[in-house]
């Protein structure tokens, strides 16, 4: 794709039916994502920062203008096709961790090698691995309650990273977690870009959005400035 995007919004909208003009959430949103990059986007309530999450994770569709992740027309896609491209592209972390509590940390970050097709020694090696690189490995056996917040998300993470997606969506990953806790966390983010993961967070918290190299600021549906820095 040019310039290296791996993602690429082209005039896109989004308008959720209400009353007889509807909600529009995204108002003509054009911008490219370089493979590798690192965005925080940032905005008051309704300004359609989480709804550019839903779409770039492929989890609701434009009303108009264009979307491709990877080469790929996502609106062309049936919704196999968008979970095939989900599971080969993505990996998603959210502000209340999302882990099952009945399962154990290994059962966790498994869940994803399950619906890959992943073989039980394969996946039981895998996760042990992404647990000891997130600072996890002697807690295989636990469950998320046994966790604190912090070690919750870095399970998460670990999860997110089963399918060694090319691409990171977090929504407020550090929002549930005190000060210390979310250094170690954006710290770890940090490092997985180092290591060339396009990480696309929703934050607002701006000592949060300073680890990233780029600060998109939204406003009423439309991009409002983007801000470049080096990161943190």
């Amino acid at each position: 794709m040019n310039n290296g995007a791996i993602i690429r919004l082209e005039n896109v909208h989004k308008i959720y039916p209400m009353g007889q003009q509807g909600v529009h959430a995204l108002a003509g949103v054009t911008l490219d994502f370089r493979a590798g990059s690192f965005w925080a986007v940032m905005g008051a309530s309704g300004s359609g920062k989480s709804t550019l999450l839903n779409l770039l994770g492929c989890l609701d569709r434009p009303t108009s203008g264009r979307y491709t992740l990877g080469g790929q027309d996502v609106s062309l896609l049936n919704d196999d096709e968008l979970s095939e491209l989900r599971l080969r592209h993505l990996g998603f972390i959210f502000q209340s961790f999302n882990l099952i509590p009945q399962m154990s940390l290994r059962e966790n970050i498994e869940l994803p090698l399950f619906y890959r097709g992943y073989h039980a020694h394969e996946s039981a090696a895998l996760a042990r691995e992404l647990a000891e690189r997130v600072g996890l490995g002697d807690r295989l056996d636990h469950r998320p309650t046994e966790l604190s917040g912090g070690q919750q998300q870095r399970v998460a993470i670990a999860r997110a990273l089963a399918n060694n997606p090319d691409i990171l969506l977090a929504d407020e990953p550090t929002g549930n977690l005190d000060t210390e806790t979310s250094g170690q966390i954006m710290r770890l983010l940090a490092d997985l870009n180092r290591q060339g993961k396009t990480i696309i967070m929703v934050t607002h918290e701006r000592e949060i959005a300073s680890y990233a190299a780029f600060r998109l600021h939204m406003r009423d549906g439309v991009i409002d400035s983007i801000e470049e820095g080096d990161g943190t």
